[in-house]
């Protein structure tokens, strides 16, 4: 499918994005274009067409009332970062695994399947057309944020038959700011991420929508994120708000709990996995309830634990607040394993450390 660009006229000045990149938080801004490709559903078959791919100003989305995005939230989107290079270039990290789980999501939402080299073709054109945006400075990359929403103007509860895919980017910084230091983590026992048989593995947006309650309790509660677990399975622990969870153990093996249908297949969780069998670590995926997690801190057998995903990349975790409950030591420093994982994840996204499985795809 060949793309058709209409650039912007109103693109930031060089004194603006200046500006922008000096400090580019997280989120906070965005780049001057958008990359769009529209679906229509076949009449009286099944299936549909993808067509008008194409690059276009960044600006707001012309919406009918009726959409059905707005009404049954039949969305779904990704997340990954380009990476510019000491040479220049910009690349980004597992496409192919984005565009992979993306249609993962859609099937369990009833969107329409993209082709994936599409999928990294639009990520490809996009980064052209806003190349300047991509930070350089360390620790900073370009967020690219691909999602997919149900555009029908139709309140019937039935699949929609008119889809946008889109991709937006936006500068980013240290997703938790400053000096990489252990994060403080909230349990939750309130409420759940996710049912099974629910869509706690696909990426959409009505899981992140349930946990803000949860993520603002945490918050309060003086942390950064909040952890879920599974009330009906000993509490064993799924993942943060945004984030797949990791333990060290005292004899060197690396645990993380294990896909259950209820946990998002992240893609730094399966990188974090290879590169820990790269180093002659045993891996399991498994079980791990919060008594698992208490017992193992207090006891030394459990050595270090750290979260990871595409934002954040690898962060660790000093403490878990339960309650009055304080799991861990908030004084710990990061622990060796996992800024050992972390700074070779980052070597081979930054290009400084070898690329082993080919994980790389230029952009730019």
């Amino acid at each position: 499918m060949e793309f058709t660009e209409h650039l912007s006229t109103n693109r930031a000045t060089d004194e603006e994005r200046a500006r922008i990149l000096a400090n580019p938080g997280f989120g906070d801004f965005f780049t001057d274009h958008t990359a769009v490709i529209d679906w229509t559903a076949n009449e009286n078959s099944e299936g549909g067409n993808w067509h008008d791919a194409r690059i276009e100003p960044y600006g707001p989305i012309a919406l009918d009332p009726a959409a059905s995005v707005l009404h049954y939230g039949q969305e779904i989107f990704e997340g990954l970062k380009a990476y510019r290079h000491a040479d220049g270039t910009v690349w980004t990290f597992r496409p192919d695994k984005n565009a992979a789980r993306l249609n993962r999501s859609a099937a369990r939402l009833a969107l329409p399947q993209l082709d994936e080299e599409l999928f990294v073709e639009s990520l490809r054109r996009l980064v052209k057309a806003d190349v300047q945006w991509v930070p350089s400075e360390e620790g900073e990359s370009l967020y690219i944020r691909p999602f997919m929403i149900a555009t029908e103007a139709f309140l019937g509860v039935r699949a929609a038959r008119e889809v946008s895919y889109r991709v937006i980017c936006s500068p980013a910084g240290n997703y938790f700011g400053g000096e990489l230091k252990p994060v403080s983590i909230w349990v939750s026992t309130k409420y759940a991420r996710a049912g099974r048989g629910g869509t706690g593995n696909a990426k959409c947006g009505g899981n992140y929508a349930a946990s803000l309650v949860a993520q603002m309790e945490a918050e309060a509660n003086g942390c950064k994120q909040v952890l879920f677990l599974d009330p009906f399975n000993n509490n064993a622990v799924e993942e943060l708000g945004g984030m797949n969870v990791f333990f060290v153990m005292k004899d060197g093996t690396l645990v993380t709990p294990a896909l259950t249908g209820t946990i998002l297949e992240g893609v730094t969780r399966e990188s974090v996995l290879q590169l820990a069998e790269d180093r002659g670590m045993k891996v399991e995926e498994r079980t791990i309830t919060l008594d698992e997690w208490r017992e193992g801190v207090n006891s030394g057998d459990i050595s270090e634990v750290f979260a990871c995903g595409t934002a954040a990349v690898i962060t660790p975790i000093g403490v878990l607040k339960n309650g009055d409950e304080v799991i861990g030591d908030p004084q710990a420093a990061a622990g060796e394993v996992t800024m050992a994982i972390r700074e070779e994840l980052l070597g081979i996204q930054l290009g400084t450390v070898e690329d082993r499985h080919g994980w790389l795809e230029q952009l730019a």
